[in-house]
């Protein structure tokens, strides 16, 4: 580099002195040719044992500091993302079979009561009023049964005769009974029949109608034998027609046995002087059936509601449901 400088010099100087002529400028350009090439030749030849002859560094030469890759700020290092535990699933429980609700069945209506006096001695003052200060009107048989129409102070009210009666509601002489109810019908037919008790038994009494509908002349609800009484009370009460004697409404109907009787049927007995008879000729007695053993009729004296003496029973026929 340096032989190059010079040659360069050199020539730069006899250029412009002009000391050597053209052939030394010639000669320069040969000069600095030649230097250039020598500068190159070691450097070339070096190039093999570039670490055991390489030239130790000049006190003069200037090194540049290397490009060094830029410090970047650490970053703190990411933690991984704590997760929050996954609690263990339970398996889904599954739905409560629900027992299915089966139709309740509705509870039985409860079968209505009907109340009755009953009469615990004989002799008992049927009064016109609510105090010992009114008169008897009759007298009730021990055992005998009056209908219940409410209570005022110590008496019980009732029926007799067709009208408005009392009884002493004192429990050493009377009591109240129940007895469940029968149809609507039935309990119409029944109700007529309560208020006539205490009317008297008249044989052969005229009857309301002549078993068609047509009214009979100089009918009374004061007397009554046991088949006009039948008659009267279910015409009253439902409207129904029974015949005028008892051998004849025994024909109406459907038939009964004993152990199938119920409330509102009508019971057919014979009696002492029919017993020995034949046929319909036997019949000789109807009454009406309120259950418990009780019947509703008159025989012999008045109207009234008593139980079925064994000796009855023994007299019955048959029953009519109508």
């Amino acid at each position: 580099m340096i032989l190059l400088l010079l040659g360069g010099a050199v020539c730069y100087n006899a250029d412009e002195k002009n000391i050597w002529g053209y052939k030394m400028r010639n000669g320069c350009k040969i000069a600095a040719l030649a230097g250039a090439m020598l500068f190159a030749f070691p450097f070339g030849a070096c190039g093999e044992n570039r670490e055991t002859f390489a030239p130790f560094p000049s006190e003069t030469e200037t090194y540049l500091p290397q490009n060094e890759e830029p410090t970047l700020p650490q970053e703190e290092p990411i933690s991984p993302k704590q997760e929050e535990p996954i609690p263990p699933q339970e398996e889904p429980t599954p739905p409560k079979q629900e027992e299915p609700v089966l139709p309740q069945e509705e509870p039985a209506p409860r079968a209505a009561k009907k109340t009755y006096i009953q009469t615990l001695v004989s002799g008992l003052n049927v009064r016109a009023g609510a105090g010992t200060g009114y008169a008897a009107v009759a007298q009730a048989e021990k055992g005998t049964l009056l209908a219940y129409a409410g209570k005022s102070g110590n008496w019980y009210e009732t029926y007799y005769l067709g009208k408005k009666a009392y009884v002493s509601a004192d429990s050493r002489y009377t009591a109240l009974a129940e007895w469940e109810t029968g149809d609507e019908t039935a309990e119409k037919i029944i109700e007529e029949g309560t208020k006539l008790l205490g009317t008297p038994y008249v044989y052969g009494a005229v009857r309301l109608h002549d078993g068609k509908g047509t009214m009979l002349k100089n009918f009374t609800t004061a007397q009554f034998d046991c088949s006009s009484l039948m008659q009267y009370i279910f015409y009253k009460g439902a409207g129904i027609l029974l015949d005028v004697t008892t051998r004849t409404q025994i024909k109406q109907g459907e038939k009964v046995e004993w152990k199938d009787i119920q409330r509102g049927d009508l019971l057919f007995f014979t009696n002492a002087s029919r017993a020995n008879k034949t046929g319909i000729e036997r019949v000789g007695h109807v009454a009406l059936y309120l259950g418990g053993n009780y019947i509703l009729h008159t025989a012999s004296d008045f109207a009234k509601i008593e139980q079925i003496t064994p000796l009855r029973k023994s007299y019955f026929i048959e029953g009519r449901r109508i």
